[in-house]
């Protein structure tokens, strides 16, 4: 006899939520492990009633986050420090608060990392329209504010009747875990829906596991890759995230190690071999090394795994200038596998490296040549060089360079603490800069490179691995776009320690201004000077210490190399958050390393510094290749 649950929309929601397990490798664990909510008439009553009946007594734990686009970027740092196999669900009310987390679902989708996203919608009866906050469109009825969600969502649903639940929650699942279909799942929740009860079966609340896929490579592709290894002088891998999220460090170090194959890393793949790994060649593209991009530009044959091949891995389709150049893309998603005309192996990177591997062997393959082996050893010397000197505080300085925080930051925290980025000039220099030990040891947020994820992201990092140390590198316009998460933080009881670069707003984009040749514009802190009437008057000084304190963190200013050093063995034994705020020289960049970035100049102007930089930006696109063989 079929047994039956009298539930509400909201309380099924969590019961089945609860229910959900992965596994992968014989390795099990909840999926969901936690809700995030900011609650508002949409929710309150529904999902926030249900959450209060059911989350306690099915050990599921509720944050208070403070921000809603924060809590996504939350989640997916937390999901993505988890190699995509658990993740937080966030709900809001409707209306503004639903919209806040766009931003944060587009940064999952794009980085290829789960969260559930349950934004309440306004009434599906329509009787109050229009309710408050609701958006109303004059010719659409049914189309809401959540309908945004569809262009960056991987699976998107209304629930116009509780029993669509009993489709559409499998489903969202289904994507959430699948590795090549995971990023944001959003199931809009229409206000009187979710209060609304069903007779559900008691089958859909039944634990239920989802294994993970490990895709394996088919036999003629992987034996097609090994002729082109075979036939290459100057192979070179490309090493991304979901190296990282496969677990396949150890598949890709025998790989590099026995037939000699330079590993290059993105941001998303960094530190999948330790920094100082003999087959570690460096990052790749337009911040990479020029270790890495040396061999990229000569390459023969280049083998792409577990990337997106963005435009900064390959500087804009201008780093491989072999006119023979050959790609091989191994990828659980198809089109990644297929990009710049590669023979896709469509399949898990362990699965396929392992695989791989045993093909070069029965193959007879003894890897590269001595002499590329030297090169590449060479070139990874002079890097290693080049990094300790522009890591290296330069003496009689009032103010510190940014690099040389970077790595005094690193030389104390050490390769093991993980240091988390996102946005502005800091990501191109940790790049190069920061050497990680471990593939937790590097979390960079570069696909959506969205400013304020780097603290709601230290939190998710801290609360999917306590113990270990956790840095948040952040500059002053990230941390004024998004701060508020220090409180939450706070009241987590978590001991997270933020650096926080104080440069006087925007340096990264004033950069690039100075370098497209556009005049210094709207990009610094400072006061209107009412005689020009335009934002050139002095530097606002704003008091980053006393505003974190306000927050309930202990707030350091350390303005030397001592003073960061002390700062970071206070914040070691401290029993909270410890933001870091630390002065910089704004003019003290990296310098150029002969690489390059699409960003289009103006092609008429009246200023001859514009004309002049667009033909040296007409000049550099003729090493873009848009056609690959």
């Amino acid at each position: 006899m079929n047994r039956f649950s009298r539930l509400t929309t909201g309380q099924a929601v969590v019961r089945f939520m609860v229910r959900q397990f992965v596994e992968r490798d014989g390795r099990e664990n909840r999926f969901i492990d936690g809700i995030w909510a900011i609650f508002g008439h949409g929710n309150v009553a529904g999902l926030g009633q249900g959450i209060v009946e059911f989350s306690r007594a099915e050990g599921l734990k509720f944050f208070r986050p403070q921000n809603e686009q924060a809590m996504v970027h939350t989640a997916a740092a937390y999901a993505k420090h988890r190699n995509r196999l658990a993740t937080f669900a966030c709900t809001t009310s409707i209306g503004p608060g639903a919209a806040n987390m766009i931003t944060g679902a587009a940064g999952a989708t794009v980085n290829r990392v789960p969260v559930l996203l349950l934004p309440s919608d306004y009434f599906a009866n329509r009787v109050p329209d229009p309710v408050l906050q609701q958006l109303e469109h004059p010719l659409e009825r049914d189309v809401s504010v959540n309908d945004a969600f569809r262009s960056v969502s991987r699976f998107f649903d209304r629930i116009s009747r509780p029993e669509q639940l009993l489709a559409s929650l499998p489903e969202a699942f289904r994507v959430l875990t699948d590795p090549s279909e995971t990023g944001a799942v959003t199931i809009s929740l229409p206000e009187d829906v979710q209060a609304e009860a069903h007779a559900w079966p008691a089958e859909f609340f039944e634990k239920r596991i989802w294994h993970v896929r490990r895709p394996v490579p088919e036999p003629e592709l992987i034996r097609e890759a090994v002729k082109l290894l075979k036939a290459a002088k100057r192979p070179i891998i490309i090493s991304g995230g979901g190296t990282i999220y496969s677990e396949a460090s150890e598949e890709l170090r025998h790989l590099a190690e026995e037939f000699g194959i330079p590993v290059t890393e993105t941001q998303a793949g960094k530190g999948v071999l330790p920094w100082n790994h003999l087959m570690n060649a460096g990052p790749i593209g337009s911040n990479g090394a020029t270790s890495a991009n040396k061999l990229a530009r000569d390459a023969d044959l280049i083998i792409a795994i577990g990337t997106r091949l963005s435009d900064f891995t390959t500087a804009s389709k201008s780093a491989f200038q072999n006119p023979t150049v050959r790609f091989v893309g191994i990828n659980v998603v198809p089109m990644d596998a297929n990009k710049l005309s590669a023979q896709p192996i469509v399949a898990d990177a362990k699965r396929a490296l392992n695989t791989l591997r045993i093909e070069l062997k029965e193959a007879g393959f003894a890897g590269t040549q001595t002499e590329y082996r030297n090169e590449i050893k060479i070139l990874k010397e002079g890097w290693d060089a080049k990094v300790t000197e522009l890591r290296t505080p330069q003496e009689g300085s009032e103010l510190l360079a940014e690099l040389a925080v970077i790595g005094l930051v690193n030389e104390t925290v050490g390769g093991k603490a993980t240091v988390v980025c996102a946005a502005g000039g800091m990501p191109g220099e940790l790049l190069r800069l920061w050497r990680p030990e471990d593939p937790k040891a590097y979390h960079m947020e570069y696909g959506f490179s969205c400013m304020g994820y780097e603290i709601p992201g230290g939190v998710g990092v801290k609360l999917a691995e306590p113990d270990r140390e956790v840095v948040v590198m952040v500059g002053d316009g990230s941390y004024l776009m998004m701060n508020s998460e220090i409180v939450t933080a706070v009241g987590e009881g978590l001991r997270l320690t933020i650096v926080l670069i104080d440069n006087h707003g925007y340096q990264c984009i004033l950069g690039l201004q100075r370098a497209v040749g556009v005049s210094d514009f709207g990009n610094e802190l400072r006061y209107r000077d009412h005689g020009t009437k335009q934002l050139t008057g002095e530097y606002i000084p704003v008091d980053f210490q006393k505003h974190a304190e306000s927050m309930g963190a202990n707030a350091i200013v350390a303005r030397t190399a001592d003073e960061i050093k002390n700062a970071l063995t206070e914040a070691k034994s401290a029993d909270r958050v410890t933001v870091i705020v630390v002065p910089v020289d704004p003019e003290k960049r990296m310098p150029g390393l002969g690489t390059w970035w699409d960003v289009p100049v103006a092609e008429v102007s009246g200023e001859e510094r514009t004309r002049k930089t667009r033909e040296i930006y007409e000049k550099a696109t003729e090493n873009q290749r848009t056609v690959f063989a």
